[in-house]
């Protein structure tokens, strides 16, 4: 019997004795109100995250930009590029833009031929926690209970329905850990090869991130596969090679294609994708030593940016430590049930403590228990650039180890452990949620209250009827079924509220949040950081500036630094735009006798540069005695290689459109 059973349904037998493993039990079948359960999470999570889901536009404009070139090119689906023409590629590896940019090419380039298979690999997660959880417990209840946990998660609510490639790789990771709960039962070495299938597109996905949660599914199976370890030995690494070649296909053809017929792999120094993984996107990152992007925010003589107001504020700036993934944007994303699904683990542990080694709910506690620690600590410990929005790959461990939690809680809730294990979940959970929503206080204050006050009634009404002489056996079990019911809808009450808000919100660019609109404070920090990236965007959207580009006939319509004003000029134009130097301009490429040689052979038309006119508050004050610096008063250009910019600007005319400098390289050089 399951927590998501209606009270009046609850038997009033004593519960079996759930200690002997449930790998030897088999999954009963499905009666009807399971049915009717399962077909309303699975619709109505799709309802919930296709509904609308064009509010949110082109979502992040530089993944909106590669989807769109993916529709218009096979090479450019084949490699993630930002560009039709195949200059270079986004930072991260192509899964995602396979989707979207297959999904563009069968519906036409929109929003929501972009947006929609997103929201559709929201119902296969919940599908798949729901089919784990079932298989791992023997109830559909809990099932029921980890897809429905998941699918109100406010981090899922904004990334399944967002065009960054996190939701693809929490597919690909949570079919992982289905695979390896399926492969447990009967030390299926099939299973486990598929799960392996499964993180190694995870890889090709996001990279390293994608295998955090392998760890945890390695050590499951180790433990927990009912055969000789001889074998779980020889099927783990059978799981490897799975993983090796379902990834290192896509690895090995960057390497036998020639250099010059594909796209630059973004974020490389040295075009090569294991650069990639290792460098930029792997240890680098989680060091702090990956690229900064420097070189476009070296200011004139005469001024300084402001402290806390450059590029990266809100990404990584959630300082580090252990309370990371509970305060700030953070909190409000992923942390409502994250202290509960650490208390589940303890509890589940406990409570199986004398099962068999084979025992398979201990197996799914380890599998979704340790990819939550793992993960947690490899999030709080990064020192990189982080986007709170990262945390959605600890979602379906959050989720799946509460719902594990409550269920062996609930077959316990005969005996003192189980009341008190439920009573101390719920208040946990509720506490939370109180605390989060606590942060936000003016926002539906009642909520959080009616949470509290619930949630602390549940837990210790659980306490009193754990007492010995808390009445007759029938009437106590009806009451504790009513009490954990109430006591798990409570605590999910702050996180469903939240996801909830999130969807109806409009989300883009490049660090979305969630929840409801929240006006920022004002201050010198907020107003600094509103007006670098005001200037920093530019306007290269301008109406002129666009129909310019349109009407270009070459290979690239212009060049401009940075892929985040590429993807901005390409969208709003429908043409191809060269990223020099990539997302950071730290890219290597073009170099100046590449960017010649395109200009000679007449592949691409302007070359466009931002002028900015600085604040006057950025002026350099006068430091004790010191003569005050003498600011420059030319327009700052920021700009990654200035190489290029400067032989333009030797060579060629601007025209000036906004704050933009064009430059016709079509135009005869001086």
């Amino acid at each position: 019997m399951t927590v998501t059973s209606p009270p009046a349904s609850l038997p009033n037998t004593t519960p079996p004795d759930p200690t002997p493993p449930v790998s030897a039990t088999a999954l009963p079948p499905i009666r009807r109100w399971e049915r009717i359960g399962l077909v309303v999470l699975l619709i109505g999570t799709a309802a919930a995250y296709l509904w609308n889901i064009t509010v949110n536009a082109m979502g992040n404009g530089f993944y909106a930009a590669a989807a769109w070139s993916g529709s218009r090119d096979w090479k450019a689906v084949l490699f993630g590029s930002l560009d039709p023409g195949n200059f270079i590629t986004v930072d991260k590896p192509p899964v995602s833009q396979w989707v979207m940019g297959l999904s563009g090419q069968l519906f036409g380039f929109s929003s929501a031929s972009m947006l929609i298979p997103q929201a559709l690999m929201a119902v296969a997660t919940v599908a798949l926690m729901y089919g784990a959880v079932t298989r791992a417990t023997a109830s559909r209840g809990a099932g029921l209970l980890a897809g429905a946990v998941f699918a109100v998660t406010p981090v899922v609510a904004l990334m399944f329905r967002f065009n960054n490639p996190d939701a693809v790789m929490v597919l690909l990771m949570t079919a992982g850990a289905y695979c390896t709960i399926r492969a447990l039962r009967q030390a299926s070495v099939r299973w486990l090869m598929l799960a392996g299938v499964a993180l190694g597109f995870a890889f090709l996905a996001k990279m390293l991130e994608g295998l955090m949660v392998l760890p945890a599914l390695g050590i499951a199976y180790l433990i927990v596969a009912p055969t000789a370890l001889r074998t779980r030995l020889w099927h783990l690494l059978a799981a490897a090679g799975a993983l090796i070649v379902s990834s290192g296909w896509f690895v090995l053809l960057t390497m036998l294609w020639p250099e010059s017929s594909r796209p630059y792999l973004a974020g490389s120094t040295n075009n090569t994708f294991m650069d990639l993984v290792l460098g930029y996107n792997g240890f680098a990152r989680f060091l702090g030593r990956n690229h900064k992007g420097g070189n476009r925010f070296e200011l004139p003589p005469g001024y300084e940016m402001p402290h806390n107001a450059g590029p990266g504020q809100g990404f990584g700036g959630f300082g580090s430590g252990p309370d990371r993934l509970f305060t700030g944007e953070i909190g409000y994303e992923i942390s409502w049930l994250l202290p509960a699904a650490i208390l589940a683990f303890v509890l589940v542990l406990a409570a199986r403590w004398r099962a068999p080694r084979t025992d398979l709910v201990r197996g799914a506690a380890l599998t979704f228990g340790l990819w939550l620690i793992i993960d947690g600590v490899a999030f709080s410990t990064m020192k990189g650039g982080m986007h709170a929005y990262y945390t959605l790959a600890i979602g379906p461990a959050v989720a799946g180890m509460f719902a594990l939690g409550v269920h062996e809680m609930w077959l316990r809730r005969d005996s003192a452990f189980g009341r008190i294990g439920s009573a101390a979940l719920i208040l946990t959970a509720g506490i939370w949620a109180f605390v989060v929503l606590q942060r936000n206080s003016d926002w539906q204050p009642w909520l959080r209250w009616t949470i509290l006050v619930l949630s602390v009634l549940a837990a210790v009404g659980l306490l009193i009827a754990s007492l010995p002489a808390a009445g007759r056996r029938r009437a106590r079990d009806r009451v504790t079924s009513v009490l954990v019911v109430a006591g798990v809808l409570a605590g999910l009450g702050g996180s469903t509220a939240y996801a909830v808000t999130t969807l109806p919100q409009s989300h883009t660019g490049g660090s979305p949040t969630v929840g409801p609109a929240r006006k920022q404070k004002p201050g010198p920090e907020n107003e600094a950081q509103q007006e670098i990236r005001r200037f920093m965007s530019g306007d290269f959207a301008e109406p002129r500036l666009v129909g310019m580009l349109s009407d270009t006939t070459t290979r690239w319509s212009a060049a401009v630094d940075r892929s985040s004003t590429a993807a901005t000029l390409e969208l709003a134009s429908r043409t191809p735009v060269i990223a020099i130097g990539g997302f950071t301009s730290d890219d290597p490429v073009p170099t100046l006798d590449q960017f010649q040689e395109l200009v000679r052979t007449h592949q691409v038309t302007y070359y466009l540069a931002q002028e900015v006119k600085l604040p006057d508050s950025w002026r350099v004050p006068t430091r004790g005695n010191a003569p005050a610096a003498e600011p420059d008063d030319e327009l700052w250009r920021p700009v990654g290689h200035k190489d290029i910019g400067d032989w333009v600007a030797e060579h060629y005319q601007a025209v000036h459109i906004g704050n933009v400098a064009v430059y016709d390289l079509t135009a005869s050089p001086s």
